[in-house]
Formats: structure tokens, C-alpha cells, sequence
């Protein structure tokens, strides 16, 4: 999702931005640091929740159900991105009200014609309703602390540099990849892989001492 809106608005910049290379990897930067910056703060939210309420999250051996709900989650994710379980972008309703009020400051914003627009669009392009955001915010939510999850939200968000950055600068040559069964495939796999661990962990206990 992000990759076709960074895309988006990548070809929506004034023609002489996108010709320059320094300036269109400059826009493409600001955006994503935006974005990232909205991560960090929901994150913090998040965390707070997570440490106001883990007294009794935990209560009773409750973080065991927490450890095997989130591998499942894991797993899920892994089915959506593979195409197998698509119904999983119900769950990004769950923020439609939110975007409802900021997708009107948002457009107030276009044409972006100036890198501090460009920063305050990627601020609000961040609390886009998107699956894997709250997936995220699901695990920063059981993080110790606020700090610690606002620090969950930005390793997450730089994790997403890269590929969303990359899809700004190749605006357009890239919708053949990301449509690419084969990738999303791949990746959903993957994540498929990394829950089943993550279950096993969470079912046998014991073994956390032996690896860590």
C-alpha cells in the first residue's frame, strides 16, 4: 500500500523535482521521515497503554495467551500478505474514523511542492489505516515501556525505509514487482515461518532460557 502512495505521489511533483535526482530523493526522504515520525508517536501511545495495563495483562499467566496470540497474529499477517487470507484489511476499518479527520488536512497539503509539505503530508500519510502498522503496534503494545515501544515503532518504520523510499525514486517501474505473486508469496511464507517459531516458543516456555 505504501509503495503505490509514495508512488503517487512521487508523480505528482512538479515535473522539474522529478527530473532531479537530488531533489526527488530528497522529497522521497522527507516523506518517509514524516511517515516514520507518526510511527514512533503511536508507538509511545501504545506503549503507554501496554505499561499502564500490564498488571493485569499478566496476571494469572496471561503472557503466555499474550505470546501465542501474537504468534497467531504473525501467522495471519503471513496469510494476507501471501493473498491466502485477504480478509484481514477488515481490520484496517478499525482506523477509518481516525483518517476520516486527517485526510482533509492531508489534501490541503497538495500539490507538495516543498519539502516541509512533503514532511508534514508523510506525518499524516503515517496514521493511514494499514494491516501491518497495527500488526506493529500490537507488538509495541507489549513492549515494557512507552520508550521501549516508540523505539519498537522506529526500528519498524526504518525496517520500511528502504523498500517505500526505493518505490518513491521508481515510481512507476515497480507495480509489475509489487502485483508479483511470486513476492508476495515469498514474503508471506516467511512471516508464515517466523509465527510457527514464534508459537512453538510461546507453547514450550523452557526453551527461552536455552536460547537466550
Amino acid at each position: 500500500m505504501c509503495g503505490g502512495i509514495v508512488g503517487a505521489l512521487t508523480m505528482s511533483l512538479h515535473p522539474s523535482i522529478r527530473s532531479h535526482p537530488g531533489q526527488l530523493a530528497l522529497f522521497n526522504l522527507v516523506y518517509n521521515l514524516g511517515r516514520i515520525l507518526s510511527y514512533v508517536v503511536a508507538g509511545f501511545i501504545f506503549g503507554f497503554l501496554g505499561e499502564t495495563l500490564a498488571p493485569l495483562l499478566t496476571a494469572g499467566g496471561n503472557i503466555k495467551f499474550l505470546r501465542v496470540f501474537s504468534a497467531l497474529l504473525i501467522i495471519t499477517l503471513g496469510l494476507h500478505i501471501g493473498g491466502w487470507y485477504p480478509r484481514l484489511a477488515i481490520i484496517e476499518r478499525l482506523g477509518q474514523p481516525v483518517w476520516r479527520w486527517l485526510e482533509p488536512l492531508g489534501r490541503k497539503l497538495l500539490p507538495v511542492q516543498t519539502p516541509l509539505r512533503a514532511f508534514l503530508f508523510g506525518i499524516i500519510w503515517g496514521w493511514l489505516p494499514c494491516g501491518l502498522v497495527y500488526f506493529a503496534l500490537l507488538l509495541a503494545f507489549s513492549q515494557s515501556s512507552a520508550v521501549q515501544a516508540g523505539l519498537f515503532m522506529l526500528a519498524f518504520g526504518a525496517g520500511t525505509l528502504i523498500p517505500v523510499f526505493s518505490a518513491g525514486l521508481l515510481a512507476g517501474k515497480l507495480t509489475d514487482l509489487r502485483r508479483s505473486h511470486i513476492i508476495r508469496g515469498s514474503l508471506g511464507g516467511l512471516m508464515i515461518v517466523m509465527g510457527v517459531v514464534a508459537l512453538w516458543l510461546a507453547l514450550n516456555p523452557e526453551l527461552h532460557h536455552f536460547l537466550y
